[in-house]
């Protein structure tokens, strides 16, 4: 780790640095290393050739975003929602948006209008940028889209060599934005950073996390995994959840290192990354650490250790006994409130969770607590430390959070073992589907399919890699394919009324 950004500044202290402020610091120290590098197949996703951007190169892009964002007028404190593939257009733009002193909104990249516009609203976006496509969709396109659905939204800015009108273009920023950002008002730790949304039986929740909550987040992933200095990072999965912001981005800031983006998911793209370099860690979903193993990915020149993250915590306990000699760590995430990181045992079975404090890491003595685990008098799992959001839902999520009370009921059961104080926990969250990495209401969902057709059905199904899947079953499935795409449902819902299959995903979110 880099001495200025973890060793002298604590992030559970008042004057814990910014994102920014320790991206600055790896400028400073080593401007012409690597910084970022793109996925080899990134011209799937997004227009131009796979980038490599030294941190000099790297700074200079974010400078001239948040020039751009300055230059519309938006003010320190607006919300900017940001749906982008897992390409380095992802990590700069969240930099950029921060160091223009605004908040950016992560929004899975499997959102449609359905689900974005709910969620852009709740959070109060007045600004939009996007950019790539999916197999089905030109996010350039879907934007303006939900720019006209959602009254707040102002402007939508696009990467890509060329763009709708009505999009500003983010392409070719040297010959338009005649400033940098104007960084003379010092950004504070217990600002709002980074929107995340959690899903809810009603729809989007955001959830917003402060600069220094993220860091809190990701030095507990840093201190567990043991990462070096400058250590080189894979990850898999899109920054637009809490979890995998601490598991990529954050530990690539305070590395120092060097953080290569995969855009899920590609056998022989992985395996050629991972053969790149020296590799400290790769972050995937958990369900699918035993699929990469199988494949043989982490043979020869293998990372040190792999990053699983869950995000149904519930099925971790039950997963395959780990045989490989690269580590595994499992990131239990609890929604968007917060995780625990855990080891295996040394037979490779599931660590566990026990109540009392979490340490990072957990053998060390003196090591700082990063999370406590509680019970509730429901019974239910509590969650409470300095990682956890202290921004209430549903308010005025931009502005810097002043709640003290860093807690959070997960609505889990939990059932803890006298003698041992470990952690049993029950079922899923009740009305709640996870579909590899995207979590659905699925009464919700299932209200709409009723609305496109009475007799239709979408059934949750269990699935040994996805954890669970989509089956939806009509009379005339491609009419309502048609109509649910129409609406803006998301391509998971979409495709689980193609004949014959079902929606089945380990995305990045």
């Amino acid at each position: 780790m880099t001495p200025d950004a973890t060793e002298t500044h604590d992030p559970t202290q008042s004057d814990a640095m910014t994102l920014d402020a320790i991206f600055a610091v790896n400028v400073r120290r080593q401007p012409d290393a690597v910084a970022l590098i793109d996925p080899p197949d990134r011209s799937l996703v997004m227009d131009g050739a796979p980038q490599r951007l030294t941190y000099a190169e790297a700074d200079r892009t974010v400078s001239l975003l948040a020039g751009k964002l300055a230059q519309l007028g938006l003010a320190r404190g607006t919300v900017i929602g940001v749906q982008l593939p897992n390409t380095v257009e992802s990590i700069l733009t969240i930099l950029a948006v921060t160091r223009a002193g605004m908040t950016a909104a992560m929004l899975p990249l499997l959102w449609r209008r359905s689900e974005a516009v709910r969620a852009l609203a709740s959070a109060g976006a007045k600004a939009l940028i996007v950019g790539g496509r999916t197999d089905d969709t030109d996010l350039a396109e879907l934007g303006l889209h939900l720019a006209a659905d959602t009254f707040n939204i102002r402007f939508v800015c696009a990467f890509g060599e060329s763009v709708l009108d009505g999009v500003i273009a983010l392409e070719g920023l040297e010959t338009t934005v005649a400033e940098e950002a104007d960084e003379s008002a010092e950004a504070s730790a217990t600002e709002v950073a980074v929107i995340t949304f959690d899903a809810g039986t009603d729809g989007p929740i955001p959830v917003p996390h402060t600069h220094a909550e993220l860091l809190i987040g990701g030095l507990a992933v840093v201190l567990e995994a043991g990462l070096p200095q400058q250590a080189q990072l894979v990850s898999t999965m899109l920054p637009s959840s809490f979890t995998v912001l601490c598991a990529a981005m954050i530990p690539w800031l305070l590395c120092g290192g060097t953080l290569a983006l995969h855009q899920p998911f590609d056998a022989s793209a992985l395996k050629a990354q991972l053969a790149e370099g020296p590799c400290a860690a790769v972050v995937v979903p958990g369900l699918l650490a035993g699929r990469i193993a199988e494949a043989g990915l982490l043979h020869g020149t293998s990372p040190a250790s792999v990053l699983g993250i869950w995000r149904a915590p519930e099925r971790h306990a039950a997963s395959a006994v780990w045989r490989e000699r690269t580590e595994l760590l499992d990131l239990l995430a609890f929604g968007e409130h917060g995780h625990v990181v855990l080891r295996r045992r040394a037979d490779g079975k599931p660590g566990s969770l026990h109540i009392g404090p979490i340490t990072a890491p957990h053998d060390a003595p003196d090591a700082p607590t990063i999370m406590t685990l509680g019970r509730t008098p429901a019974g239910t799992l509590l969650l409470a430390g300095p990682m956890v959001p202290v921004g209430i839902p549903g308010a005025d999520v931009g502005e810097s959070a002043t709640s003290s009370e860093n807690t959070y009921d997960t609505g889990y059961a939990c059932t803890v073992d006298p003698r041992t104080q470990a952690v049993t926990l029950g079922g899923p969250l009740p009305g709640l589907v996870t579909v590899g990495g995207y979590r659905f209401a699925i009464g919700e969902l299932q209200d709409t399919v009723g609305k496109v057709d009475p007799g239709g059905v979408l059934a949750v199904l269990p699935d040994l890699l996805a954890g669970e899947k989509l089956a939806g079953f009509a009379v005339d499935a491609a009419a309502v394919r048609h109509e649910l795409a129409r609406r803006g449902v998301s391509p998971l819902v979409v495709e689980a009324f193609r004949d014959g299959a079902a929606a089945t995903a380990i995305p990045a979110a």
